[in-house]
């Protein structure tokens, strides 16, 4: 029972702190300029975006291509940019961090 606890508890820490580490990247690809978690700024809100594409197949691929190259029409008339200073591997990370958002 003891070790269940602190594995647990490892398992929770390391998930928290990924959260975070994505949060940060979040915040240092110029992200959260334009998209909040909770609310709409420009963008539409990360929580807004998950419950949208949740259980969509191909949504990380698409939404991974989003982030790299841009797009709009679908959250209104406001375009997001192309993003040329994220990698395809750091946008993939965004993305799955952008889909947990529930």
């Amino acid at each position: 029972m003891k070790a269940r606890l602190l594995m647990w508890f490892a398992l929770t820490a390391l998930s928290s702190n990924a959260a975070m580490a994505n949060a940060d990247l979040a915040k240092s690809k110029n992200c959260m300029s334009c998209h909040a978690i909770a609310n709409k700024i420009m963008g539409p809100a990360y929580k807004d975006v998950a419950a949208k594409y949740a259980g969509q197949n191909d949504v990380e691929d698409k939404l991974t291509q989003k982030v790299l190259k841009g797009g709009s029409g679908v959250w209104g008339a406001v375009p997001m940019p192309a993003n040329p200073q994220v990698s395809e591997a750091e946008a993939r990370t965004l993305v799955r961090w952008v889909l947990s958002q529930k």
